[in-house]
C-alpha cells in the first residue's frame, strides 16, 4: 500500500526533463533536494520548489553524495548523458555515475535511503530474449541496440550491478521511448511489450507514485504507453510481484 507521509527525496540528475517534472509533482507533499551539476540551472530548479544542490556525477567524490543523501528517505536516479559527449561520457554518467550513487547510498551512516533507478526498457543480457517478446518487440530491440549501443550497454551494466546489492532497497523503472507529448495518465507497467512510447509527463507521474511505494522494492518495471490508469497498473504489478529483469 502507498503511504502519503512526507518524505525527504533526493533527485540525481535534477535538471533533466523528467526530473523537473517529478520535482513539481513531489514538492507539494515532500521535501525535495535536486542534485545538478551546473550552477546555471539553480534558478530553474528552485522554480520547482525543490532545493538545488550542486554536485557532479563525473567529478564529485562518492563521499559528497553520501553527505547529500543523509537523512533522506528516497533517492531517485534520473541522470543520463543524453547522447552528449559520445560513448565515453555515456559510460561516465549512465554507468559510473550510477555506481557512484549506489556506493554513496551504502556509505550513508544509519538508515539507507531507498533508491529508484530510472533505466530503460529492454535492459538485458543480449543473449537472452524475453519469452513474452513478439516479432515487433524483437525488431525494435535490434534497432535500439544498433542505433545507441553504448547507451544500451551501460544502462544494462548499471542495472546488473544494482540487482546484486542487498544493503539498501531499490526499484528499477524502465521507460520505453520518451516523448514530449502531454501525459495521458495511462500506461502498461510490469513486463511489457516495448514498441509503445511513453510521455515524460507519465514517467514523472509513475516515479512520484513509486516514491510512496516501498513495496515495489526488488522489482524492475517496464513502463510504456497503454490503456490502464497509471496508479492501477502500478498497483497490479507490485501486488503480483512482476519484474522485467531477466539478467
Amino acid at each position: 500500500m502507498s503511504s502519503q507521509i512526507p518524505k525527504k527525496v533526493v533527485i540525481v540528475g535534477g535538471h533533466g526533463h523528467v526530473a523537473l517534472r517529478l520535482a513539481r509533482l513531489l514538492t507539494p507533499t515532500h521535501v525535495v533536494h535536486s542534485i545538478h551539476r551546473s550552477p546555471e540551472h539553480t534558478d530553474e530548479i528552485a522554480a520547482t520548489r525543490a532545493v538545488p544542490y550542486v554536485l557532479s556525477l563525473e567529478d564529485s567524490p562518492v563521499e559528497a553524495f553520501s553527505v547529500a543523501f543523509e537523512d533522506s528517505d528516497v533517492v531517485v536516479f534520473s541522470a543520463g548523458a543524453g547522447g552528449k559527449g559520445g560513448a565515453e561520457r555515456t559510460k561516465k554518467v549512465d554507468y559510473e555515475g550510477a555506481l557512484k550513487v549506489f556506493e554513496a547510498i551504502e556509505g550513508v551512516k544509519g538508515k539507507k535511503p531507498r533508491l529508484i533507478l530510472v533505466s530503460a526498457v529492454d535492459s538485458r543480457n543480449p543473449d537472452i530474449v524475453p519469452d513474452h517478446y513478439n516479432e515487433e518487440d524483437k525488431a525494435r530491440s535490434a534497432k535500439y541496440r544498433e542505433s545507441i549501443p553504448a547507451y544500451v550497454k551501460w544502462k544494462y551494466e548499471a542495472d546488473k550491478n544494482l540487482v546484486a546489492r542487498t544493503s539498501f532497497e531499490w526499484t528499477i523503472l524502465r521507460p520505453g521511448g520518451l516523448t514530449h507529448e502531454p501525459g495521458v495518465g495511462k500506461a502498461d507497467i510490469g513486463k511489457t511489450h516495448i514498441t509503445e512510447s511513453i510521455s515524460r509527463d507519465d514517467v514523472a507521474a509513475t516515479l512520484a507514485l513509486l516514491v510512496d511505494r516501498p513495496d515495489a522494492g526488488g522489482l524492475a518495471l517496464d513502463l510504456v504507453g497503454g490503456e490502464t490508469p497509471i496508479a492501477e497498473a502500478l498497483d497490479a504489478a507490485i501486488k503480483d510481484r512482476v519484474t522485467a529483469w531477466i539478467g
